[in-house]
C-alpha cells in the first residue's frame, strides 16, 4: 500500500485521534497552569502549612513517573471509591504532573523580579494581593514564558500516554492501525508528523507571540 493510499484509507481516524489529543492537551494545559500558579504562590508563603502542601505536591508529582501516576489514578483510585472516566483521568494525570514542574517555574520567576520592584510596591502602600497582581506577576509572567513554552511542548508529548488507558487519541489510533495493518512506518510515522505539526507550527508560534505581547505591555519589546 502506497502512502497516499494509506492516508486515504486511515486519514479520518488520524483526524479523529488528533482532535482527542488536542482536547486532552488543552484541558491538561489549563489544569497545569492553574496548579502551577497556585502551588508556586503557596511555596512562597510564610505559612508553613500552605508551603508544606505545595512542597508535598511538587515533590510527589515530580518525583514519580507520569505513567505510574496515570495508572494509579485509573486503576487504584476506584478501589477507594473515587472513579473517573478514562478521558478525564488522562488530562488530570498529565495536568497534575506538569503542573508540579510549572510551579517551580512560577516560584523562580517571582523570585527573579528585581528587589526594587518589591520595594516600590511597598512604598505605594499596596496590599499584598494588589502588589502581586499589578506589579510582580506581570513581570514574572514575562520571565517564565520561555521555559513554559518548553514545558507545554512536554505536556503535549505526555498526552500520548493516555492511549495506554484506551483514550482514543492520536497515539491510540496509530497503535490500532499498526495492529491491523502491520504498516509500522506509515502508522507511527503519520502520528510523528502530526505531533511535530502541533508542536512546531501551533504551540511554538503561539508562545512566541505571547512573549512579544507581554514584553510590549511591559515596555520591553
Amino acid at each position: 500500500m502506497s502512502y497516499p493510499e494509506f492516508l486515504a484509507e486511515y486519514g479520518g481516524r488520524y483526524i479523529d485521534g488528533a482532535l482527542i489529543t488536542a482536547a486532552q492537551f488543552i484541558l491538561a494545559a489549563a489544569l497545569a497552569i492553574v496548579m502551577a500558579l497556585i502551588m508556586g504562590l503557596l511555596k512562597l508563603s510564610s505559612n508553613p502549612i500552605a508551603k508544606g502542601v505545595a512542597v508535598v505536591y511538587i515533590e510527589f508529582f515530580r518525583g514519580t513517573s507520569l505513567l505510574v501516576q496515570l495508572f494509579w489514578l485509573f486503576y487504584v483510585l476506584p478501589l477507594f471509591g473515587l472513579t473517573f472516566d478514562k478521558f478525564t483521568t488522562g488530562f488530570v494525570a498529565v495536568g497534575l504532573n506538569l503542573g508540579a514542574y510549572g510551579a517551580e517555574l512560577v516560584r523562580g520567576a517571582i523570585q527573579s523580579v528585581p528587589k526594587g520592584q518589591w520595594e516600590a510596591s511597598y512604598a505605594l502602600s499596596m496590599s499584598p494581593a494588589a502588589q502581586m497582581r499589578r506589579i510582580i506577576l506581570p513581570q514574572a509572567f514575562v520571565a517564565m514564558l520561555p521555559p513554559w513554552g518548553n514545558l507545554i511542548i512536554e505536556l503535549l508529548k505526555g498526552t500520548a500516554l493516555v492511549a495506554l488507558i484506551a483514550v482514543s487519541d492520536l497515539m491510540f489510533e496509530a497503535r490500532q492501525i499498526n495492529g491491523s495493518t502491520y504498516l509500522s512506518a506509515q502508522a507511527f510515522g503519520t502520528a510523528l508528523i502530526i505531533y511535530y505539526i502541533f508542536a512546531r507550527f501551533l504551540i511554538t508560534p503561539f508562545m512566541r507571540w505571547l512573549e512579544r505581547v507581554m514584553a510590549r505591555r511591559l515596555g520591553r519589546g
